[in-house]
This record gives C-alpha cells, structure tokens and sequence, in this order.
C-alpha cells in the first residue's frame, strides 16, 4: 500500500488521509485492536462522528522589525550587513550604569500598525523585563510589553487563494491578541570548523513589534497568506520593510491537532521561520506529523522544533513540558508609556513630547485592500488581477508606470504584464527590479502595437529582443528587423490574389462553404508577408475577393 498523503477534507477546517492508488478513499481507517468476542463486526467499525477527521489550529506569533534609523533605547545605527560589532553602544552592550531612553519613531510605528490592524491602542502601555541567560542577550533579561502591551483586541482580514486564482470572496479573519515593543537580541554566529561561537551585537536592542495572532488558521496555506497580507500592511505603513531574507520579518507558528468536538490538542511550537513558502510547508508537514504520530499510537510533545528547508520537515530543539520561568518583572528604569488623543492631550504639551493616536490616524496611508478595490475600480482589471499586482514586489509600481506612458487598454497592459513579462521573470527566478526591460520600453512596445505598426507575434518577438539587448528601443528593433505591418492596401491586395490563384481548391472549398478554409488562407498570406500584414486586413481582403 503506498504511504498516505495528507489532504483537507474541508477546505480550511478538517484533514484526513488519501491512499492514492486505491480508488476509495480511507479516512484514518485502523483496523480494529483486539475485538471483544461476540461483538458484533458493524458495532466495532461503527466510528463516532468525527472520529476519522482531525481539525488542525494554527497561531503566529510574528516579529516586525521596525524601520527606524536607531535602536528601540539606544541612539545606535541599525543598518544591514554592517561589520560585526560595529554599531553597538554602552547601552547594547549593557554596561554597568547605562539606562534605555525609549524611541519615538518606534511608538509612533507600534501606534500607527495597532490601528491599521483594528486594534485598541491603550493609552498607558508598561515595559518588563524578561529573563533568560544566553550569550547574545547581554543583560541576561529583554525589554519587552507582558503585562500591558500597546496595542490590543485587533483583526485581519485576508483573502485565499482557489488553486492558482484568488478568489476575493472566499476571505477569513484572524484575530490580533496584541501588539507588543521589545527589543531584538544579537546573533550567534556558529564556527563549525574551530569548533566556536560568535556573538555579534549589531542586532541587539534593535525595536521589534511582536504581533500575537490568535488561533484561529487551520493550515499552511491560510498563515501564509495573513502573513503576506501583514508584509504588505507593514510596507504600506513604512512601519517595516519587512524583508524576511534579512530577518526583518520572523515567524513562529503554533501548531496542535484534535478530533473536531473534543478538547485541543497539545501543540508544538516551530520557530524562527524566514519565508513564506517555508512557513506554509513548515506547518502543513507539522499537522501531518501530528496526525500520524497520533494514528500510531503516539504522543505528542510540548516542544520547539525547527524546519529544515533542505529535508522538508521539522525537527526537534527543546522540550518545553517543563516551563521555563522567565521571572517576568517591571522595568524599574523605564516609566509607564503614556499616549494621548485628542481629547485627553494637555493643552500646552509639546507636540515633540507626546504621541497622538488621533495625529497618527488621520495620515495612516492607503492600506493594501483599499488599492486593490481601488485598481478594480479605475482600470476595470479584474480582482484577482488586483492581488497578483499587490503580492508581487514593484509590479503595482512597474504596472502604474506603464499605464501613464501608453495608450492601450487596461486590460491589454495586465495581460502583457501578468501573462508575459511576470512570465519572463518565473522563468529566469527574477525579482521585478531586476527586469532588463523598463516600464517605458513596454509602454512604447504597446503603443506601436495599439497604433497597428506591428502585429501581436511581431511585437512578442521585440519582447523578446529587449529583454536580450538592453539598451534599444523598440522603433530600433522593428526597423533592423523589418517588422513593420504592410501599410500599403495595393501591394497587400496583390499578394491575397497571388495566394487564391496558386490554392484553387481551397477557393472552392470556401465557395462551397467551407469557411474555416479561410483562416488556413490568412495564415498562407501571412507567412508570405513574412508575418507583416494585419489578419484582420488579410481577411476582409480575402473575403472581398472569394465573393
């Protein structure tokens, strides 16, 4: 019997087992341990509802870190890639007698992504410390929000994809517990041949928003996809760049599974997950493990586990059954956050010396489902057109770009753009900046094409000579090429009576109403053109002259 593969019974919510070669399909069916004698065969294999299915849950807990030129209560740089070591202050490097002086650019940030994401910004935050040893935490505790976070009680709403469409109307909703400031820790940087560990303290201190995701995904598809909802949210803002290649994004999914109706399952935590394609794998392949390990008999631990990209699956760190006290206490050198709105905000404050939530709502920016509805409704694209502009980095940008330059249709730009160069760059595991070809370029390409100067293979094949050779325009290119349609009606003409009087029989075939020997006539005068002339004008030539 060939290994069952897992599957979602009910898209979202139930998962069972698929035996592939088999036609019939067995949810979960064990064969019957140790039958009472007597009992009857249809009472033993009579399961209770929901016996055969598992309900997989899923929550994130998602690390942001925020765009701002120094560190969360610190004045150090943050920069990427900068020499190890090299922007770390007395503070970060927690030296006797140095105190935290809290960022303003990273309240504001922490503020303005509570209210992108629905949530009650409270108006007396707390900071804590939380204790643990390790070599890249110098203070031997973080600065972080457990008591009485920023932000609290939010939501976000995400719409999943229907194999490669989206699909606008199928969205769901996952709850924000919280949002919560902390600082980041440094990097341990692992020396496998002098058998050593480096710290580097660049990253420590550096602000993080800790965004808690309640439990409410069910696989990997649906933490994926509020992930890279989230991403665009954060971009949208400027709140993150949230780059997850350099760390700038980090998630830990919380995974457990249970048979639907009964208690939650013990769950595991994966951690540290930097891509969203390896999140949805991660969780996927955990909820399988799971389901398996319990199918066989098995239990499941209270324990962190890490995905390994290059075996696709997870493996286990630490058992967490025995919980680490983490001595949670106030940070007795930072007073209580206090944030304001308009009604509350002291007449004479400085503005320099106080946030306003009310400030920071009114300048929150277009948020990525207001520029989708947005695109739908200025360009008539269609919605899941509108989602492939969004989740593919710069191609809204590219897309805009080429809009103001040419003249053709909305509906032809999109489909040059999601179809052709969006294809080009699949194939070649390009990034949109990394195009050869220029938004101008393929406005000016459109143009000509619009204005009826090449044809559509023509103008496929000038594609194709930009993206080779950088640096020429595409009037360059049909000139040298000689791809401009025939413009000149007279010598079309000739060439359309030339092709009818060496192919006689097909001439009779359409006189005796055959018409779809036409289109094999339109393609004989085209190859004859050499792929110059308009198949529309050769066929209203042809019929002209076959009446």
């Amino acid at each position: 019997m060939a290994a069952p593969i897992l599957r979602c019974a009910r898209p979202g919510r139930c998962w069972s087992l698929d035996y592939r070669p088999r036609r019939s399909r067995a949810l979960f069916a064990e064969p019957v341990p140790g039958r009472v004698r007597g009992q009857s065969s249809a009472a033993a294999q009579e399961p209770r509802p929901g016996a055969h299915e598992w309900a997989a849950v899923v929550g994130l807990e998602i690390h942001a870190q925020i765009s701002s030129n120094s560190k969360l209560f610190s004045g150090s740089q943050v920069t990427f890639l900068a020499p190890p070591n090299s922007l770390v202050s007395f503070f970060d490097a927690s030296l006797p007698g140095t105190l935290p002086v809290l960022n303003r650019r990273c309240v504001e940030a922490a503020v303005m992504t509570g209210l992108a994401l629905n949530c009650t910004v409270n108006k007396k935050s707390l900071f804590d410390r939380k204790h643990y040893f390790y070599a890249d935490l110098p203070a031997g505790y973080q600065i972080t929000q457990q008591r009485l976070p920023i932000a609290v009680n939010g939501s976000l709403t995400y719409s999943l994809g229907v194999g490669a469409q989206w699909s606008p109307s199928a969205t769901k909703t996952v709850r924000i517990k919280q949002i919560q400031l902390e600082q980041d820790s440094g990097k341990s940087l692992h020396d496998d041949t002098r058998s050593q560990t480096l710290i580097d303290l660049n990253r420590a201190g550096v602000g993080l928003m800790e965004v808690v995701m309640e439990p409410d995904m069910s696989c990997g598809n649906e933490a994926a996809t509020a992930v890279r909802e989230l991403q665009l949210i954060l971009r949208a803002l400027g709140t993150s760049q949230a780059n997850m290649a350099e760390g700038q994004l980090r998630v830990d999914a919380n995974v457990s599974v249970h048979h639907p109706g009964e208690p939650l399952g013990v769950r595991t935590e994966v951690k540290n997950l930097n891509s969203i394609r390896f999140l949805a794998k991660a969780i996927d392949y955990e909820i399988q493990r799971q389901i398996e390990e319990l199918q066989n008999g098995g239990k499941i631990l209270n324990e962190t586990r890490a995905f390994d990209e290059k075996l696709g699956c997870t493996v286990s760190m630490r058992d967490k059954e025995g919980k680490q006290d983490y001595r949670f206490m106030p940070e007795p050198n930072l007073p209580p956050l206090i944030l304001y709105d308009a009604e509350s905000l002291p007449v004479a404050a400085d503005p320099q010396q106080v946030v306003n939530i009310d400030w920071i709502r009114e300048r929150l920016p277009e948020l990525p489902s207001v520029t989708r509805g947005r695109l739908v409704e200025q360009y008539g694209i269609l919605p899941e057109h509108s989602f492939v502009l969004l989740n593919e980095d710069g191609l809204l940008e590219f897309f805009q770009t080429v809009m103001k330059e040419t003249r053709a249709e909305p509906k032809k730009v999109i489909g040059w753009i999601l179809t052709i160069f969006l294809g080009y760059l699949k194939q070649r595991n390009l990034a949109v900046s990394e195009s050869p070809l220029s938004p101008s370029s393929l406005a000016e390409l459109l143009n000509l094409l619009d204005s009826k100067v090449i044809s559509l293979p023509a103008a496929k094949q000038v594609f194709e000579e930009l993206w080779q050779n950088q640096g020429k325009t595409p009037g360059q290119i049909i000139r040298e090429k000689k791809l401009e349609l025939l413009q000149n009606q007279e010598e079309l003409e000739e060439i359309c009576q030339a092709v009818l009087a060496k192919h006689p029989q097909q001439v009779m075939a359409v006189k005796n109403g055959n018409q779809k020997v036409v289109n094999k006539l339109i393609g004989i005068v085209r190859r004859a053109t050499g792929g110059r002339a308009d198949p529309g004008r050769i066929k209203q030539i042809l019929e002209k002259q076959l009446q």
